[in-house]
């Protein structure tokens, strides 16, 4: 199976940089699934549900999430409707949405979408490694092909999280720093890893943010609006290949664009 995971889309510049450059990848890759992290594609944080349909219309296949993904309150119950927009799996019980869900790909191929979040100096939320193993167990085995959005702030989380799934899934993508890794690579036991796939967005900034702004904010500890930068636009993601047979992974490479 063919897969293109697109990494943190920041508002319209990122929305609009995907839309010219997916049916190119569709084409060029054929790919069969496409994944996108979209928690902070309205304006820079959180979603909205005429975003999440727009992007979904683009031929997205599954919007995954993170710590932004409740900022809109319109989201909340639109979220227990769409069961292709995903948010972290092990926040506490009760809340809208779900953090996984199973499909049928392109190829015809059965495959599943799951979303954690980490802990390192993020909300105190339920354990990612513990919840990823309940997840995996309610598989059906019969899903061979299983990618991971692991939305966390340390590199080591992340790559803790890659070694302690090694072998039992296809794919392990981290996202939220929103700055991509040079670490593309397949690990013993057959899954892809990159600790983060980077931001698709505005890169003359601070993380998406217009720079100035958070200069300001360094230089005199005061809090001032947060204001999505427009300028530097680039689509950073990741290629992948996993076996449909095996649920290993054959291949895996950084993908890059800039407007």
């Amino acid at each position: 199976m063919n897969i293109l995971f697109i990494g943190d889309i920041f508002a319209s510049g990122g929305r609009s940089i995907v839309a010219d450059h997916l049916p190119q990848f569709m084409s060029e890759y054929r790919l069969d699934l496409v994944i996108a992290n979209a928690e902070n594609s309205a304006g820079g944080f959180g979603i909205t549900p005429p975003i999440a349909e727009e992007l979904l219309s683009l031929g997205i296949d599954v919007l995954t999430g993170g710590n932004h993904s409740f900022d809109k309150r319109e989201i909340h119950d639109y979220i227990g409707h769409q069961p292709r927009l995903l948010r972290p799996a092990n926040y506490p019980p009760g809340l809208p949405g779900t953090g996984v869900f199973t499909g049928v790909a392109r190829n015809g191929q059965p495959y599943a979408v799951l979303n954690l979040q980490g802990r390192a100096h993020m909300a105190n939320i339920d354990c990612p490694f513990r919840k990823a193993d309940e997840l995996l167990a309610s598989l059906d085995p019969s899903i061979r092909v299983r990618f991971v959005d692991f939305h966390a702030e340390l590199t080591s989380e992340k790559t803790a999280m890659g070694w302690y799934l090694d072998g039992r899934v296809g794919a392990l993508v981290g996202t939220h720093t929103h700055i991509p890794t040079a670490d593309a690579r397949i690990l013993p036991g057959g899954t892809a890893y990159q600790t983060d796939a980077g931001m698709t967005g505005p890169y003359e900034s601070v993380i998406g943010v217009d720079k100035d702004t958070i200069i300001r904010r360094f230089l005199s500890g005061l809090a001032g609006r947060m204001e999505a930068a427009r300028s530097g636009i680039e689509l950073h993601g990741v290629f992948v290949q996993i076996d449909d047979a095996t649920g290993r992974a054959l291949h895996i490479e950084r993908v890059f664009r800039k407007r």
